[in-house]
């Protein structure tokens, strides 16, 4: 037939596209702005007028319209012929943020994060390369697509630690975005209901992100209502301890009853937190790292959630052979299970890392609240930012101080923006949202500010916490781990270590603007097999930590030290 003429053989290359599907969410109106937010998007543009770097924070409460911002200053982009690059935190943010940018600029879109198989990461790269995509929506990998003409970054929740990459080789998203924007010269954006404290200091102390700020919802729709629930009290009443209060079940009895929908915040994932032997006391931990085991129901196995080690339930407590074991602790499995119970005929879903390890599940989760076939999401911190669900009126926080008992500095700033974003998820349809936070430690500030979603008063506390204990945004950290089988060999060369950073220390900088904390166990002291020892330093000149570091290494390297054991990680997010 070819020889004949009657058929022609054509190669024709078909893209691999993602899981996403825009019949899965309605198509977003395109809004007009408000006054503020046009004040805002003229400051952008004429920015981008410059052809010069600079960086912009953008602050506005949950709801405030930052999107629709964005939106038209990747418009402006555009018409320019120039390229647009926007990074989002999560995986999780990716099919509904899709979906207003597909709407708007249809294929010129690009789309990139791990969820994506190697062929579609491939198919996607090329399109940027080639040009043929001009705008790209991603995580913090996307960073590094192949733009041309790269005009605009925008950095949406810019606060997020999500940013930071903790596996070599380490980076943050979004300094390496500064300083891209800084080589191309063009415009930083960053976004956030509640900005990192850092980013937030250097913007309204020295104008640098110069500071915007957006201080109510579109359509002047009012924030939800907050309410702390005193865990104590609900304790004190029952005569037990209880994971859902009665205020919250009516709530959500409540909404059942008039069609409305409800989210459910557990920061923790599994069914329950550790398996306990009442008779000795012990918990089942894992063998190559130091944590406790999570259950999980529907596997009925425990895991370990850092390096995946996994093993059967035991009938017998590996330490003293009793059978009195019990599951401790909930998850959102477990939540899930009690609120199918307390709800026989309401339809309830989950979303947390076990239930989008398939190909496709997350946006059917998405879908399911989208279209209002669920009633009631449960969900770890995914389900805190970046959704809009209209017919969410009601949130409720689990647990809501267990962040605060970490060993962390950044233990209240990582609270607060959790319990702000995630009650930003009621309220932004016609009905107002309610918010009930579940606490038994209610007092705190970063809770009390949360619930009134005042910013700039819990910046101030934490603040003055930070400037008495010498943290960040006063002074600069580097965190050194040093992890090795054997314990021994660990801490012996943690001290050697700490040696070397005092007397490089006399030689760059002083006890007085410099200060080495350690060695010390890591609060996770094994991790993967490793023994891992900890030092920290503090100091008020950026230049000297990278001196001292410098020295340090360079001195290791000339004792023939393997540093592979050894990880300098600079502006630490995560110390544990």
């Amino acid at each position: 037939l070819i020889h004949k003429g009657v058929v022609r053989i054509e190669y024709v290359e078909s893209w691999r596209l993602s899981d996403f599907d825009e019949e899965y969410f309605h198509k977003p109106e395109k809004h007009r702005l408000t006054s503020a937010q046009k004040l805002i998007l003229e400051n952008i543009r004429d920015s981008m007028s410059k052809k010069d770097f600079c960086s912009i924070l953008v602050h506005g409460v949950t709801g405030s319209g930052k999107t629709e911002i964005y939106l038209n200053a990747i418009s402006t982009v555009l018409q320019a012929e120039q390229s647009a690059l926007l990074l989002v935190p999560e995986i999780a943010l990716t099919p509904q943020i899709s979906r207003y940018f597909r709407a708007w600029f249809g294929a010129k879109v690009a789309i990139v994060h791990s969820g994506l198989s190697k062929g579609e990461r491939f198919d996607q790269w090329r399109r940027i390369r080639e040009g043929e995509a001009r705008v790209v929506v991603g995580t913090r990998s996307a960073i590094f697509s192949p733009l041309q003409e790269l005009g605009l970054i925008l950095i949406d929740e810019e606060h997020d630690d999500s940013y930071k990459q903790e596996k070599l080789p380490r980076y943050h998203a979004r300094d390496v975005a500064l300083r891209l924007a800084q080589m191309k010269k063009i415009p930083v954006i960053l976004g956030s209901a509640t900005p990192q404290l850092e980013t937030y200091y250097h913007s309204t102390k020295n104008g640098r992100p110069r500071y915007e700020v957006l201080t109510s919802r579109v359509m002047e729709r009012p924030l939800p209502q907050v309410k702390i629930v005193d865990m104590r009290h609900e304790f004190r009443r029952v005569g037990k301890a209880t994971v859902i209060s009665q205020v919250l079940r009516e709530s959500i009895g409540k909404r059942l009853v008039r069609g409305e929908q409800s989210l459910i915040l557990l920061n923790r994932r599994g069914y329950s937190s550790c398996l306990l032997c009442r008779s000795c006391g012990s918990v089942e931990t894992c063998r190559e790292c130091s944590i406790s085991l999570t259950y999980h129901q529907k596997s009925n196995r425990l895991n370990c959630h850092y390096c995946g080690h996994t093993r059967s339930v035991p009938r017998l407590c590996s330490r003293c052979g009793k059978i009195y074991l019990h599951f401790l602790g909930e998850g959102t499995e477990k939540i899930q299970g009690i609120l199918m119970d307390f709800f026989p005929d309401a339809r309830v879903d989950r979303l947390d890392k076990d239930t989008i390890s398939r190909k496709g599940s997350l946006t059917r989760i998405l879908h399911g609240v989208s279209s209002g076939s669920t009633d009631i999401l449960v969900g770890t911190q995914m389900i805190s930012k970046g959704h809009d669900f209209p017919n969410v009126t009601l949130v409720g926080v689990l647990m809501a101080e267990q962040a605060l008992r970490m060993p962390d500095f950044r233990a209240a700033e990582k609270t607060f923006p959790l319990l702000t974003q995630v009650a930003g998820r009621a309220g932004r349809g016609e009905r107002p949202g309610e918010v009930l936070i579940q606490a038994y430690e209610p007092n705190h500030y970063s809770l009390r500010h949360a619930c009134t979603q005042d910013y700039r008063l819990f910046s101030e506390e934490e603040l003055r916490f930070r400037r008495r204990f010498q943290y960040p945004p006063f002074t600069w950290l580097a965190n050194l781990i040093v992890q090795s089988r054997r314990q021994s060999r660990s801490r012996e060369l943690a001290f050697s270590i700490s040696d070397l950073l005092h007397s490089h220390r006399e030689y760059f900088s002083s006890k007085r603007r410099m200060r080495i904390l350690g060695p010390a166990k890591a609060a996770r002291e094994r991790l993967k097999g490793r023994y891992r020892f900890q030092i920290l330093i503090k100091t008020t000149r950026r230049k000297e930590l990278r001196q001292v570091l410098e020295a340090t290494v360079e001195a290791l390297q000339k004792k023939g030290q393997n540093l592979r054991r050894i990880f300098i990680d600079i502006d630490p997010v995560d110390l544990l």
